[in-house]
């Protein structure tokens, strides 16, 4: 589950505690008129009871006033005046009840003095219709407030995390290749001023040893390939020495085969080291690029006697980076090489498809996902250390390309390698 973002959680965090502030609130003021309604009640209930009683005392023949709209006063002497009570009020004791629910509700107060009983019934539904409007009132503010804290909240969370948000973007479109301005800047809070220095402080270390590493991977390159030079012209001296047994010169050639295949690695690794732009583009002939990549195989491919096709027209025209294209094509095909022992190697494009397909061993279906990860291979047989397809994939991820792969045991392979 996706975890929200810092805007989000801030707003939330702000509307909740005004939602609880406000409910908090809420509760109090509903809790406090429930109970100062009650009091009031029972007040009203008990000063009408005391006049009830002293009036009666004082002039028992004189009728009582007459009661409000929600009193009704009742006397009760003999069983005719209980025969005239409502039915609710004849079984009551003395004391304070309540009696009823709702608008329903009525307070009475009982109490006998000299054998006569006394009562006083307060209808108190006017008090129970108002408490239930104030109830509506109280959840139509909470949802009110609800609707306003989220907005304001996600607002303020707007503003709190907006520096934050725009260093985020900053940071996204760094490039430890390219000089630009601090990230640090005048006018940010503190805590995202600390947070951008530390970003400043961490690509300038990351800029040192990119730089400590070039210098050393062209250090590195420009030392091993020296003496691979130096191989490569000696086999080839040799080779041109008239006389040489048969045996002596394929051994050479294989020397020089090995020096070759090794010069092209270390070129590959340097570029994979160096971590060439993705972005430098230029328009490359395919059919060229397809020819330099084969031309250290040709020896190879006639001694296995394959045959080796591109059916690439020579005004294919493909705007990618030259360099990486040479490593994943020289790739491809040194892989279908190896892999080939009888048949055919063809090369083609079709729109910015570009295919190598081979009749060579194929690879197991249980094999084939992996192919692309490092130190696989696809059979027992060949040279290397299954980075081949490992490196091909990197390129075509740092270059945005794509790259397929089909394989049939014992019928051959088809790697695809979209371009775009």
């Amino acid at each position: 589950m996706k975890t929200p973002d810092l805007r989000v959680r801030v707003a939330a965090a702000v509307a909740i505690t005004c939602i609880a502030v406000v409910t908090a609130l809420a509760l109090t003021l509903y809790t406090a008129s429930e109970d100062l309604e009650e009091s009031l009640v029972d007040q009203i209930v008990g000063e009408e009871m005391t006049y009830l009683v002293r009036h009666h005392l004082d002039n028992p023949h004189i009728l009582v006033r007459e009661p409000g709209p929600n009193l009704q006063y009742y006397v009760v002497r003999n069983d005719a005046d209980i025969a005239r009570l409502p039915t609710s009020l004849r079984a009551l004791p003395v004391g304070h009840h309540e009696i009823g629910t709702g608008i329903d509700e009525q307070h009475v107060a009982i109490r006998e003095v000299n054998g006569t009983r006394f009562i006083v019934a307060y209808d108190a539904g006017p008090h129970e219709l108002r408490e239930q409007q104030f109830k509506r009132l109280l959840l139509f503010a909470l949802a009110t407030v609800t609707v306003i804290a989220a907005a304001l909240g996600y607002w303020i969370a707007g503003l709190i995390t907006r520096q934050i948000t725009d260093l985020s973007a900053r940071v996204a479109t760094l490039d430890p290749g390219m000089r630009r301005a601090p990230l640090a800047r005048q006018g940010q809070d503190a805590e995202v001023s600390a947070l951008a220095r530390a970003f400043d402080q961490y690509e300038t270390r990351i800029r040192e040893l990119i730089a400590r590493e070039q210098e050393f991977t062209g250090n590195a390159s420009h030392e091993l390939r020296t003496p691979l030079t130096a191989i490569r012209t000696s086999c080839e001296l040799l080779e041109a020495e008239p006389g040489l047994p048969d045996k002596v010169r394929a051994r050479i050639s294989g020397i020089a085969t090995a020096a070759q295949r090794m010069t092209g690695q270390i070129e590959t690794l340097l570029y994979l080291a160096r971590a060439q732009v993705a972005g430098t583009k230029e328009a490359v002939p395919i059919a060229e690029c397809v020819k330099d990549a084969v031309q250290p195989l040709l020896q190879e491919i006639a001694h296995k006697q394959i045959t080796f096709a591109s059916t690439i027209p020579g005004d294919a025209i493909l705007l990618v980076n030259r360099q990486a294209l040479d490593i994943v094509i020289a790739n491809l095909l040194r892989n279908a090489v190896m892999y080939t022992e009888r048949g055919h190697i063809r090369v083609s494009l079709d729109g910015d498809w570009l295919t190598v397909a081979d009749t060579g061993i194929g690879i197991p279906a249980d094999q084939l996902p992996h192919i692309f990860g490092r130190f696989q291979r696809g059979g027992d047989q060949g040279e290397g250390f299954g980075l081949g397809l490992a490196i091909v994939k990197r390129i075509c991820d740092h270059h945005g390309w794509r790259i397929e792969a089909q394989s049939i045991p014992s019928q051959g392979s088809t790697f695809r390698l979209k371009l775009s």
